[in-house]
């Protein structure tokens, strides 16, 4: 899957871009730039962060207020030709960092993605999208090697991350699923358990609740993780049971990736039994389109 040639008049939305600001490849003029080539009509940037805290692929939290300025003008140089939002993608570490408004308020964002990344187990943490060696590793040392525990772990992090719904969209919401990439020396865990079917419903029944967005995420299929986005089939199918608006993310971290298999979205939403994607207004409201 790649980019798509025909979009059959859907309007091409994106709230899920990387730039050098974290760990992305290029600025925001040049994603902004590619962006509008490629025809996009509204995008978001969505730095990676979690305040107070930063890593080697969040952003500084001494580069925000410069971020928000790029951003900014980025804005005003497209005005009339495609929307551009200032967004963050604020992660949930319970007791540390939370994505909220309220947390985020100096920097007035347009919206939030909430994410879970850092898994809290045992006395230690995982990465949830970590290298399959490391998260092996520390799933290991604190869960003795238990993966069944672990991913339990990483979807109650994000219900609980879910009880405090103060934020837009809720981020690649089985990231877990990359330790099964065909690239992992051997599968993680068996996405047809039924105790992962549990976990599944569980959270789909949460996300509902909370009355946030979820994106069907092209993200690890553009890295050659996965062959499909996140949610995978069956968790997108829960997610339309329980009328969960969805919307377009390919998490692009370079700027040939901004629309990244659209099509193969669209596809999956319609397969799931879902009639509409939704965006966000130029005033930050979700709104709904047809597919």
């Amino acid at each position: 899957m790649g980019k798509i040639s025909v979009n059959d008049g859907i309007k091409k939305t994106n709230y899920h871009m990387h730039t050098r600001y974290c760990d992305g490849s290029s600025d925001v003029a040049q994603m902004a730039q590619a962006a509008f080539d490629c025809g996009m009509s509204d995008i978001g940037f969505s730095g990676h962060a979690m305040i107070p805290f930063s890593s080697d692929w969040h952003m500084n939290i001494r580069n925000y207020e410069s971020y928000c300025k790029d951003v900014q003008e980025a804005k005003k140089q497209f005005a009339g030709k495609m929307n551009i939002l200032c967004g963050f993608e604020a992660d949930f570490i319970p007791d540390i960092t939370s994505p909220t408004f309220a947390e985020y308020k100096k920097y007035n964002p347009d919206f939030l993605i909430g994410s879970v990344h850092y898994v809290r187990i045992g006395n230690g943490y995982f990465e949830a999208d970590g290298s399959f060696e490391n998260t092996r590793k520390k799933i290991a040392q604190y869960a003795k090697g238990n993966a069944k525990k672990a991913v339990q772990a990483y979807f109650d992090a994000e219900r609980q991350m879910l009880k405090n719904p103060d934020f837009t969209f809720i981020g690649h919401c089985d990231l877990i699923r990359k330790q099964n990439s065909q690239l992992a020396p051997q599968p993680l865990f068996d996405e047809t358990a039924s105790w992962y079917r549990k976990e599944l419903v569980l959270t789909a029944k949460a996300i509902a609740s909370a009355g946030v967005c979820v994106e069907i995420n092209s993200g690890a299929m553009s890295r050659g993780y996965l062959d499909n986005p996140y949610p995978s089939l069956p968790f997108l199918e829960l997610l339309h049971q329980y009328n969960v608006p969805v919307t377009f993310a390919s998490d692009a971290h370079a700027k040939e990736h901004i629309d990244f298999a659209f099509d193969n979205a669209c596809a999956l939403a319609r397969n799931a039994g879902y009639k509409e994607l939704h965006y966000l207004s130029p005033e930050g409201k979700l709104t709904s389109q047809q597919i």
